[in-house]
């Protein structure tokens, strides 16, 4: 009997709790008190984000939708854990600073029915993840996301027609009250620009086993998440990808014991925190790798976006030997570790193993061993799935690494294929440049051999690829981890005289702010995309441009204005780069130099637009001069110009 009354009381006591619990507001702080999460229990979980007593974010709500049950639909509450992080962590593969700081403010509210959220805030962002205790496997149908704005703010998307995509759309632009349940939706990250000069960075991290997430209007000045489903029957579709015959009616089948991707949130009134932010990588699940001192990031010469047309030369050019040679010497003069060979090596873009008949592979890659020069092979992503097995041969021929392309899905399916290519390529100690790509979303910590993404509108897009799009990377598609712009065009034009083609590729964008993107673009894999017959010809900015390393032991945003300007300062040992760049505006920046050390003089040198250069944007100045801690320059920059410097 009395075993009886105390279970009785022990429910009635659970019961209790949980009816006080349900409707009352959880909050949790950043480790400077300045952002807040506020939690309410009703009949379903809802968030709301402030900074002070500005509301940024209201009435959102998360859940997942499994099969059998709607977690987050009447949740229960049994218990709460808080904590703090507050750790630096040496980043393997530094690509924006040596040494990461994750500090944050943890809760992990655990739910009845086997599941539970956790939040993390930052002092210049929040995350929240679904934890999940279930046995066996599950199938998600999908999941809420969906936030609310309480005042009509500016969103900056990416506008894609279709789940099918090499996510490369031009950013577009809207009001959020003006965007429509109707209107496309975007991939990620957004970025959002309240009416209190606050942004808002929206993107996701530890990704894995689960499809990418993607972001439509709920047409009441909200937003909420969309999911590819998942693949089930493939039809031919040319030589690089395949047609979706059949779907699944779930999202993901998935491990029913498992944490899922962080939704993550930077918010900041101060542009340059969105540049400088770390939250894909602290997010994202450690390095799995025991060794990783091979891999070796650099820049790479490349023929495809010219197409091998070279000039000037005594032999007929393309893709051949005389050619490829070339491109290597090239990379060897200049100290380039990396070439591309791209689509036209190969003699089918089905068959991995037999290059074209003008193409002796093992003779190149010798020749580039005795020059210093390594080789990174281009591939369809078809190609590779139907071949698993060109990992180890790659690796036994001495490749360096692989270009995988045209993947243009993030389906459960197609994010597994990018972990099984990261994991077989580390296996054989091979690079991984993806192509045709979503985001990165922390793939890239686990692996760090995946040294880079495209998935963003590049100069590959020629004509395209306008500065005025391109000044948006660092607040948004840069933001989340490396991309692959490919930049460095030494035929630089104002975008209104940009006539690029194959034989003339052109860049636009003044020569100063061509130069400056190698500073102010992260990328573990840094093309030098033009003509080495051009760099060659323009040897003062080539010899600067190729001296620019893609590792950095030291970040410093100086200056910037999301869609207007960027000025940056990068450190890599004693020497510090600075690169700026401006949108189709001209203006003058200042550049403040008492970051460098006290009491040491260095010398600057420096390349800057030059008078005619909002004309004829070919026009520039290169500069020298010593500055010390105490130095404050003037940076003119003309319309989609730029400066770039090193100081050693």
């Amino acid at each position: 009997m009395k075993k009886t009354f105390l279970l009785l009381s022990i429910l009635c006591s659970m019961c209790i709790y949980c009816l006080q619990v349900q409707g009352k507001e959880i909050s949790i702080s950043s480790p400077n008190n300045r952002l807040k999460v506020n939690i309410n229990l009703k009949d379903k979980i809802y968030y709301s984000v402030y900074t002070g007593d500005t509301l940024l974010l209201k009435d959102c709500t998360l859940g997942l939708t499994l099969k059998e049950e709607n977690l987050g639909i009447n949740p229960r509450l049994r218990r709460t854990k808080r904590g703090t992080i507050d750790e630096t962590i040496q980043r393997e593969i530094p690509l924006k600073n040596a040494k990461v700081r994750n500090h944050c403010n943890t809760l992990r509210l655990s739910f009845a029915g086997g599941y539970a959220v956790d939040f993390r805030v930052f002092d210049t962002g929040i995350a929240y993840r679904f934890v999940l205790e279930k046995e066996g496997e599950v199938e998600v149908m999908d999941e809420d996301f969906t936030i609310g704005f309480p005042d009509n703010y500016i969103a900056h998307l990416s506008q894609p027609n279709s789940f099918k995509t090499s996510y490369e759309y031009p950013y577009t632009h809207v009001e959020t009250t003006a965007y429509q349940s109707t209107d496309r939706m975007s991939y990620l990250p957004v970025l959002l620009e309240t009416d209190h000069s606050y942004k808002i960075l929206i993107s996701e991290a530890d990704l894995d086993d689960y499809p990418c997430l993607f972001l439509k209007s709920t047409g009441k000045n909200g937003m909420h998440a969309l999911f590819p489903k998942y693949p089930l029957k493939f039809g031919e579709d040319g030589d690089r990808s395949l047609k979706i015959l059949k779907e699944a009616d779930y999202i993901a089948k998935t491990s029913g014991t498992r944490t899922f991707p962080w939704r993550f949130f930077v918010i900041t009134n101060d542009d340059r925190q969105i540049i400088a932010n770390e939250m894909t990588y602290n997010l994202s699940s450690p390095c799995e790798l025991e060794d990783y001192s091979w891999i070796k990031p650099g820049q790479v010469s490349w023929e495809w976006w010219h197409d091998a047309r070279l000039f000037g030369v005594d032999f007929r050019s393309g893709y051949n030997m005389d050619s490829y040679k070339y491109y290597i010497d090239f990379a060897s003069t200049f100290h380039v570790p990396y070439i591309i060979m791209d689509e036209g090596w190969a003699k089918s873009t089905r068959d991995p193993f037999t290059p074209n008949p003008d193409i002796n592979l093992p003779e190149l890659i010798q020749y580039g061993k005795e020059k210093n020069v390594k080789i990174i092979l281009w591939l369809t992503w078809l190609t590779v799935e139907n071949h698993f097995d060109l990992f180890k041969t790659f690796a036994d021929w001495g490749v360096a690494g692989v270009k995988i392309d045209f993947m243009d899905r993030s389906d459960q399916w197609m994010v597994n294929f990018y972990e099984r290519v990261a994991r077989e390529a580390a296996k054989h100690k091979l690079l991984v440049d993806f192509h045709g790509s979503f985001k990165p979303a922390g793939l890239e910590r686990r692996y760090p051999n995946v040294i880079s993404y495209e998935g963003v509108l590049g100069m590959e897009q020629g004509g395209n690829c306008k500065p005025e799009n391109s000044i948006w990377l660092p607040f948004m598609r840069n933001a989340v981890g490396p991309m692959d712009f490919t930049p460095g065009s030494m035929f630089s034009a104002q975008p209104e005289d940009n006539r690029s083609t194959r034989a003339n590729a052109m860049g636009s964008g003044t020569r100063a702010y061509q130069m400056a993107l190698f500073v102010v673009f992260e990328s573990g894999l840094q093309m030098l995309a033009d003509n080495p017959v051009y760099y060659y010809r323009e040897r003062p900015c080539t010899e600067f441009i190729t001296q620019v390393p893609v590792t950095w032991d030291e970040t410093k945003v100086l200056d910037a204005k999301a869609g207007e300007y960027v000025l940056i300062a990068r450190r890599s040992g004693e020497k510090w780069y600075i690169g700026a760049i401006t949108n189709n505006e001209g203006r003058t920046l200042k550049l403040d130099l008492s970051f460098l050390p006290k009491d040491k003089r260095m010398h600057l040198t420096y390349f800057e637009d030059g008078i005619n250069a909002d004309r004829q944007a070919m026009d520039y100045k290169k500069q020298e001069t010593d500055v010390d801690c105490t130095s404050q320059l003037t940076l003119k920059l003309v319309r989609n110009g730029g400066w770039a410097g090193v100081i050693e």
